[in-house]
């Protein structure tokens, strides 16, 4: 095969199409392919061949289909690195964060939603043991919840601890604010911040883990 062209070396004329071209490499590497040397042979008369189209494309003789690989489309460009910096979420935060499922979001959601409803409509809700039987109650469906994805007790202790107590202030010093200018909503301030720290629990209880 050493005096022999790129052409014969495939097996083809020299005015095969590159249908034709590549048919004959497939069928040659197929039929040696455990023969390294014959192997390297074919594929350097093939790109040899590719070679010898691509510089009479850019001569003008002939037309090549855009599809066809040449060499020189072997080694491909580095890719372009972005400018923009990026932003990566810190792994403590990924470690809280939960992608909750429909029914993780909406089963804590009927609970907590349904003892803010009881406490905004119920006569009695602005009583003091009412309201911290609700808690007590919105306190353990949280750690319920947040048990039962790692079972880890502790840690929803711990986050459901954070979240009454931020409710409660949050709702204290919020509702104190914002109570007395709307007229309409007929809440005390225990109510109100006892009905955003369900809110801030469910939030906990769905999203965090």
């Amino acid at each position: 095969m050493i005096d022999q062209t790129p052409y014969e070396k495939l097996g083809v004329a020299e005015d095969a199409t590159f249908d034709e071209i590549q048919q004959a490499r497939t069928r040659l590497l197929s039929e040696y392919g455990e023969d390294a040397k014959r192997k390297e042979a074919i594929e350097a008369a093939y790109d040899a061949i590719l070679m010898e189209r691509l510089r009479m494309r850019q001569e003008g003789k002939i037309k090549v289909p855009e599809g066809i690989r040449f060499a020189e489309r072997l080694s491909k460009a580095p890719a372009k690195e972005s400018s923009a910096p990026v932003k990566k979420t810190p792994v403590w935060l990924q470690r809280l964060l939960d992608r909750p499922s429909l029914s993780d979001v909406l089963l804590p959601g009927i609970f907590f939603f349904g003892l803010s409803g009881l406490l905004g409509f119920y006569r009695d809700a602005a009583d003091r043991e009412v309201l911290q039987l609700a808690l007590v109650l919105g306190v353990a469906l949280s750690v319920y919840f947040l048990n039962r994805k790692e079972r880890k007790f502790g840690r929803a202790l711990l986050l459901t601890g954070s979240g009454l107590i931020t409710g409660l202030i949050a709702g204290g010093l919020l509702g104190s604010w914002l109570l007395p200018q709307i007229g309409v909503i007929q809440l005390t301030t225990e109510q109100f911040s006892t009905i955003l720290t369900f809110f801030l629990l469910w939030l906990i209880s769905s999203f965090l883990r």
